[in-house]
Order: structure tokens, then sequence, then C-alpha cells
């Protein structure tokens, strides 16, 4: 019952934080996301894996199952941990309407979490849908209402997740009626032949490619990041991606390893080209935002492929990944948001000199950049190494292209640091970084460096459920 304790106290916060009013609703948000978080250090200590289910529909069979492995415990960690550092990274903005705008926050971290844990496919697809309409309401309410398409640009990012997900509906309907059953165990021990594993490879990939995103499935990511609120960006950005990668290594590979052999070579390909697209477009914005959207599809790209690689290091590489880059791309927009509070405005082209003003600001800035392009000592360069060397074991031509990212990722980041940081200081003072908001930078950083100088903790969690994800790809092959 433990494992229910994440999601209900997300949703229970929900209904509170409405109901205590616009005033409190952002204390009262941050106090269940700490509050859920140390409930989830107290998932940690079972060593074994926790499993749950009870009756919920007699036809078709429907389980009210709950899985917590070492897969589960990462992503749970990714969405704890980051959860509050979100919130606090919104606390001194004036938001209206901000009791719903906190409900969303938390019904839609619930949701996310429900995914990571659901072991029962209609389950987990009911979860997954429902962390899709908070980001869009959170988007279209909250979002940049001086855009005209903010709408136009809501609405396709709706509509493009929503509609590619009936696939995967469609797939685990298809695995009902093979297995009599949506238990994600009754789902890995159905025998299915080779064109049915690439028909539900298939239906997985485009739900998944789409939420990632792959391209060219990413069409909808950019604008959305920009035009979205700060927090409904991180939200995206740091957790939201995630359910797509983690649901390759969790449903896809293990249910269809055979299709996914054979059609690995066009997958880590689409994968591969997102690193060297990403980077590429990335070095023609002047939007901030925009420019780190492009970077995270870059990123995501490298993680993708680790995922799709069907490899113990490369599947481990991904997670490791999946959280480090949650971290830093939170710092990242975080330091977006501190610019663009000082100079109301996050156009490259109108920035420069920051340095001059705030050198505690312009350090902490540094080594979230040399975080995010792998620098050895950080929890990127873990993943990232991890992620290469099981591409390495697939084909060293994936893993060559794949470390473009490495390359092309400092090359960009030191280029708009140039510009933004560099040069002669704006008449307009900047104001160095307070101590609230060095505490959010701290936090940030301090789990990037010390996971990054120690990874063994989380990789010892780990191990045991890739080992299993990736035993039974083998078996299933």
């Amino acid at each position: 019952m433990m494992i229910l304790t994440i999601i209900l106290l997300y949703f229970l916060g929900a209904i509170l934080t409405y109901l205590v009013g616009n005033k409190m609703a952002s204390k009262v948000a941050f106090g269940f996301t700490a509050l859920t978080f140390v409930a989830f250090m107290f998932l940690l200590a079972p060593a074994n894996d926790v499993f749950i289910s009870y009756d919920w529909i007699a036809r078709p069979t429907i389980k009210f199952a709950f899985q917590l492995d070492g897969l589960s415990k990462v992503m749970l960690f990714l969405t704890t941990g980051l959860a509050p550092i979100i919130i606090l990274t919104s606390l001194k903005t004036e938001i209206a309407n901000a009791k719903a705008f906190y409900a969303f926050v938390l019904f839609m971290l619930g949701a996310m979490a429900g995914t990571f844990l659901a072991a029962d496919g209609l389950l987990y697809y009911i979860f997954w849908e429902l962390s899709l309409l908070p980001i869009f309401v959170i988007g279209l309410f909250w979002g940049n209402n001086k855009a005209n398409d903010l709408k136009k640009v809501m609405l396709k990012f709706f509509s493009y997740t929503f509609a590619s997900s009936l696939f995967m509906l469609a797939s685990f309907i298809f695995l009902y009626n093979k297995a009599g059953s949506f238990l994600l165990s009754d789902l890995y021990a159905v025998s299915l032949n080779y064109s049915e594993q690439f028909w539900i490879f298939l239906g997985f990939f485009f739900a998944f490619a789409v939420k990632i995103p792959i391209i060219p499935f990413h069409t909808w990511q950019a604008k959305t990041y920009t035009l979205a609120p700060m927090v409904g960006t991180m939200l995206l950005s740091g957790i939201m991606l995630k359910m797509g990668l983690y649901s390759v290594i969790r449903w896809q590979i293990p249910i269809a390893p055979q299709a996914a052999e054979s059609l690995a070579d066009w997958v880590l390909i689409l994968s591969i080209a997102g690193v060297v697209y990403g980077s590429v477009v990335a070095l023609k914005q002047d939007n901030l935002k925009t420019f780190l959207a492009y970077s995270s599809l870059a990123h995501v790209g490298l993680i993708a492929a680790g995922a799709y690689s069907g490899t113990f290091d490369g599947i481990s590489g991904a997670v490791l990944q999946m959280v480090a880059h949650g971290f830093v791309i939170i710092g990242l927009f975080y330091a977006v948001q501190i610019i663009e509070q000082r100079y109301k405005t996050i156009l490259i082209s109108e920035l420069g000199g920051i340095r001059n003003w705030a050198p505690k600001f312009t350090s902490l800035f540094i080594i979230l950049m040399v975080a995010s392009v792998g620098l050895p000592g950080t929890f990127n360069f873990v993943g990232e190494f991890t992620i290469l060397y099981g591409l390495a074991t697939v084909n060293i031509w994936y893993a060559i292209f794949g470390g473009l990212s490495i390359i092309f990722g400092a090359y960009y980041m030191l280029k708009m640091f140039q510009y933004v940081m560099l040069g002669e200081a704006f008449e307009k003072p900047f104001a160095d970084v307070s101590a609230y908001e060095t505490i959010v930078f701290v936090l940030i950083i301090g789990a990037l460096i010390y996971f990054g100088l120690y990874p063994k903790y989380i990789s010892d969690v780990l191990e045991p459920a890739v080992t299993t994800i990736v035993n039974q790809i083998n078996l299933v092959k």
C-alpha cells in the first residue's frame, strides 16, 4: 500500500491546494511536493521489488496493479526530487489564479508518478493520458498570452500526443486478446510471432516517439516549450518527456524484442539524427527558451539511442541520463527565468555583459553549462559515457555519431554563453543571485556533482531491474 502513497499525496495535494485559495496555494503545493519526496525516501528501504494488485474491472480484466522495482525507484526519484525544486523556482513569481495553477501541477505530478508505477497496461494508459490534460491547460491559460499562436501551438501539442497515444491503446487491446490480461508480467509472457511484434512495436513507437520526441515527430516541441509558462516548460522537459523514454524500456522493447532488433538500425539512425539536427538548429536560435528546447532535443536523441540499443549498458546509461538531464535542464531554464525577470527579455541578441554585474550568477551558470555537455565529474558525463559504451557494442559508428552530442553541445553552449554573459556590461544593472535563488541552484548543482562523483548508489538500485529487462529481451528473442 505504501506504493500508492506517492500518487495519493499528489492528488490530495492538488485538492487541498485548490481549496486553500490563491494566497497559500504555492506554499501548500511546495509542502506536498516536499512531503512526497520524504515519503519516497521510505520506499527506497526495501531491497526487494514490491508488487500489489487489486481486482478493478471484471470484463475486460483490468487490475489496479502497481510495481516498484529499481527502474520505478529511479524514475520516482526524478519526479519527486524535481517537483519541489520546480515549485521553488516559482514561489517568487506572481501567478494569476494560483490555486488552480498549482492544483494542475500537482495533479500532473500524480499522473506521471502513476505512469512510472503502473503494472497493468490499461491502468498505465489511463495515467499516461491523465498527465496530458493538466499540461495542456497550464500552457493554454498561463502561457505567453502575447503570442498570437498560443492556442494553435497548445492544440497541436495536445492533438499530436493524444492521437499518437491511440496507436498504443490499439496495441494494448491486441495484446489483451492474445494474453487475456493487461498485466505487465502476462504481456511479457505472451507468445507473439514476428509480424505481430512488428505492429505492436510500431504502435508503441508512434506514441513514444512523439512524447520523447524523436525526429520527425518533434514539431510540437520547440514552440510548446517556448510559449508555456516556465513551470510548464520545466515539467515537460524535466519529467514528462522521460515518460516516453521510460516506456520504451519498460513496455515496448521487452514485449516486442524481435521487432526491436530488426528495426534497431532505423530507430537508432532517427535518434542519432536528432542529436545532429537539434544541435544545428539550436545554433540558429535567438530565444533562450527555444535554444534550450532544441538543445534538449539533441540530448534526448542520445538517450533514446541508448534505450533502443537493447543492451544493458545502453539502457542503464539512458536511465541515468534521464535523471541527469532532468536536473540540468531545470537548472538552465531557471537561469533563463532569472534573466527574464531582470531584463524583461530572453533574446540572445538583446543580452550581454551579465558577468560584469553578476559574478555569482555567472559561476553557477557555467557549472550548469559544463554539466549539460557532460564534463567529467558531473552526472551527465556518467550517463553519456555509459550510453556511448552501449552503442559501441552494437556498432562503433553509432557511438561516434552519438558522441557528436558532446562536441556540438560544447560549441553551441559556449557560443550562447559568450553572447549572453560576456562582453561589455549593459547600462541597466543585473542584480546578482539572492540567497533564495542560490539555494535553488545549489540543490540542482549539488545533485549533479554528487551523482557525478558517486553514481554507484543509483546504479546499484537500477541494476537488478535492467538485468531483468535485458534477460526478458534475450529470452523472447
